[in-house]
C-alpha cells in the first residue's frame, strides 16, 4: 500500500515538490525557481516547457532523496498561480505562446471596452456580467488572455477552430503533462 501523499505547488516564482507521510508530517521537498518574463510594462509571462521541466525535476529530487518509486505515492494534489493562463497543442504538448501570468495587465483595454459597452438588458461596468459568473470583468481571468493569444498568435485561432489546441491554467498544463 502506498504509504505518502505528494503535493506541488507550482507558484508564481518557483516549483516545489513536498512529500508528506500518513501523519502529515513533511519527509521530504525540492524547490527550483522559474524565469519571470517581462516583454512590456504590464505584461508578465512565464515558459510552459521551463515550469514542465523544473517540475519533473522538483518530483525527481524529492522522491530520490528518500529513495521512494512512484508506486509509493497514494496520490499527488496540485496547488498552482491561479489564473495564468496557457494555450499547447494537444498532440505535441507544445504551448503556442508563454503562459500569461494572472499578475499580466495587457488586456485591460478589453476590460474597460466590456465595461463600457452593454446591450439591451445588460448591466454596465466591471460587474456586467457578474449575475452569471459571480466575477467582475477583470485582467486577472482567463477568458480574455485566451482571446488575446487566439488573436495575437499566428495561427492560433485557426488551429483552436481545427480542435488542435488545448487550454487550461498552470495545473491543467502540469496534469496534462503528468498523465500522458
Amino acid at each position: 500500500m502506498a504509504e505518502y501523499i505528494g503535493a506541488l505547488d507550482q507558484g508564481t516564482t518557483s516549483t516545489r515538490f513536498i512529500v508528506f507521510d500518513r501523519s502529515g508530517s513533511v519527509i521530504s521537498s525540492a524547490q527550483k525557481e522559474h524565469e519571470q518574463i517581462y516583454p512590456r510594462a504590464g505584461w508578465v509571462e512565464h515558459d510552459p516547457e521551463e515550469i514542465w521541466r523544473q517540475t519533473q525535476r522538483v518530483i525527481q529530487e524529492a522522491m530520490e532523496s528518500r529513495g521512494l518509486q512512484p508506486k509509493d505515492l497514494a496520490a499527488i494534489g496540485i496547488t498552482n498561480q491561479r489564473e495564468t493562463t496557457v494555450v499547447w497543442h494537444k498532440k505535441t504538448g507544445k504551448p503556442v505562446y508563454n503562459a500569461i501570468v494572472w499578475q499580466d495587465t495587457r488586456v485591460a483595454s478589453a476590460v474597460a471596452k466590456f465595461s463600457a459597452s452593454g446591450g439591451k438588458g445588460n448591466g454596465k461596468g466591471k460587474d456586467r456580467y457578474r449575475a452569471k459568473t459571480g466575477l467582475p470583468l477583470a485582467t486577472y481571468f482567463s477568458g480574455l488572455k485566451i482571446r488575446w493569444i487566439l488573436d495575437k498568435i499566428e495561427g492560433a485561432r485557426a488551429q483552436a477552430e481545427c480542435g488542435d489546441l488545448l487550454f487550461g491554467n498552470i495545473d491543467t498544463f502540469l496534469l496534462w503533462h503528468l498523465t500522458r
